[in-house]
């Protein structure tokens, strides 16, 4: 796709991180952008800045995408209002931890019904409209652990693989379409994902905090880099998008050890977990009683 000016995109998690991020970016290449989030007032806040950045249009839509009537009706409006998207790009998604024996079956249907059943869901309901374009765009955005196994996240990566076997397939089934298909890998970018994160198993508020402080120190490319990343997957019909150095070498990690780059990450888990313990509790979080 070698112009996004004057093209409708849909956009899911665009209240905030990498979704808000590209829809700014979409808007100024002048393309007409549709917001989708369950955060109504994230999502007014980037609709302002789609605006402000020249937007050919801007419509914002609250939608949980877990539900598959709402994506449905969001994906109606788009035909109402545009006659129909020229790209969709699949990136809501929440982050959750648990090892297993502590991971609830609550957290890991939570899971995978807003980072698996939200890319079907919104796949399903747009399809229509993208294979009716002579040229059109599904990004469906999976993690880095959608390309490896990692410890106390099971129910995270069970999403993002499953995110990943589905786009694999949907491109198969889409082959001499005008639908490119794209599947997207980020490694630690920083967003608002892990500040919600759902924590199993027994660790305290204040562990917590710890661990989410880590994480936001390990996130080192930005929302902005990631958006860029994306918007050349878009128009190289790029099948795949690494985002991040980090991204890049797990990948060739699964890619060059798939039956033994567990020893890898259990080495890199057991300093990360090192390095958590040593941390010292954010400010006003309090100490764990004894």
């Amino acid at each position: 796709m070698k112009t996004l000016t004057d093209k409708t995109i849909a956009i899911t998690g665009a209240a905030s991180g990498i979704g808000r991020a590209l829809a700014v970016r979409l808007a100024s290449e002048c393309a007409c952008v549709a917001l989708l989030d369950r955060d109504p007032s994230g999502l007014a806040d980037t609709a302002a800045l789609c605006r402000a950045a020249g937007g050919a249009a801007v419509e914002t839509l609250t939608v949980d995408v877990a539900r598959r009537d709402a994506v449905a009706a969001a994906a109606q409006a788009m035909v109402d209002r545009f006659g129909g998207v020229d790209v969709l790009v699949n990136n809501a998604g929440v982050s959750s931890s648990g090892a297993i024996g502590q991971l609830t079956g609550e957290t890991l249907r939570w899971t995978m019904e807003i980072n698996f059943w939200g890319v079907v869901h919104g796949t399903m309901a747009f399809l229509p409209q993208l294979v009716r374009r002579n040229e059109a765009s599904l990004v469906n955005v999976s993690s880095v652990y959608g390309l490896i196994g990692v410890p106390g996240q099971a129910a995270y990566c069970a999403s993002k693989f499953a995110v990943r076997g589905f786009t694999e397939a949907v491109r198969q089934d889409l082959r001499g379409t005008g639908v490119a298909v794209s599947l997207v890998f980020p490694g630690g970018v920083r967003t608002n994902i892990v500040a919600g994160s759902r924590f199993d198993g027994a660790m305290s508020p204040a562990e917590q905090e710890r661990l989410r402080t880590a994480f936001a120190a390990s996130q080192h490319t930005s929302p902005e880099a990631a958006a860029e990343a994306i918007l050349r997957g878009i128009r190289r019909k790029a099948p795949r998008i690494l985002i991040g150095s980090d991204a890049t070498a797990i990948d060739l990690l699964a890619r060059l050890r798939p039956a033994t780059y567990d020893s890898a990450v259990a080495k890199k888990a057991a300093a990360f977990r090192a390095q958590l313990a040593r941390a010292e509790p954010p400010a006003g979080s309090g100490r764990e009683a004894s």
